[in-house]
């Protein structure tokens, strides 16, 4: 695939801004990058990045922290919406219904607790692809901002040559969009080469596929 531009960039999502129409809800903005000469079947050749999106993604976005202590304390200050006790986690595993709410949530844990989640929540956690991430190094507010703006980018089901992501909502700019899609792109770039993306979509959640290469 030839280089992306960012003028090829911005012409496709102004386009499929333009179906947006009248909606009762916010259409979601989604890129597919679709791959050649890659065989996904192999464990190596597979993707699973995770990118902060620059301009974030266009909605709010709700974290959860599971901490005991000052870690909890300063995840309450630092704004989070809901804070997870250690004594808390293995009483989830028999809520289904507060389980199934959780799904809406980005996950922060303190790595003290990331054993007891694994043999609590690990299973269904882990098979939503909601597994928290250990709070390391970086300050918590810092690590809360990335959590909101993180999306995941990853061969899924029968592995085959395209991968999907969010890049934004209806109601961003079009500029903000093409810095989400540049970072994602650059991203994925990292993993395989360049020649071996084929081609690259922007759509909203109901609108047709625009190209961009």
């Amino acid at each position: 695939m030839n280089q992306m531009k960012r003028e090829q960039i911005t012409t496709a999502v102004n386009a499929a801004l333009a179906e947006k129409g009248k909606r009762k809800f916010t259409q979601s903005v989604e890129l597919a990058l679709n791959f050649r000469g890659i065989d996904f079947s192999k464990q190596d050749n597979r993707l699973n990045i995770e990118v902060a999106l620059p301009k974030g993604k266009g909605r709010d976005v709700k974290v959860a922290v599971f901490a005991d202590g000052q870690l909890a304390l300063d995840a309450k200050n630092a704004g989070v919406e809901l804070v997870i006790s250690g004594a808390e986690i293995p009483k989830l595993a028999t809520d289904k219904p507060r389980l199934k709410s959780f799904m809406k949530y980005e996950f922060l844990a303190q790595p003290q607790l990331m054993s007891v989640i694994g043999k609590s929540l690990g299973q269904v956690l882990g098979t939503k692809d909601r597994l928290p991430k250990p709070v390391m190094g970086a300050a918590l507010p810092a690590l809360i901002e990335r959590a909101r703006k993180t999306v995941k980018i990853k061969t899924k089901g029968k592995y085959l040559p395209t991968v999907h992501c969010l890049v934004g909502t209806e109601n961003m700019s079009a500029d903000d969009i093409a810095d989400n899609i540049e970072a994602v792109y650059e991203a994925v770039k990292t993993k395989l080469h360049e020649e071996n993306i084929k081609s690259a979509y922007v759509k909203l959640t109901m609108g047709k596929p625009q190209k961009i290469v």
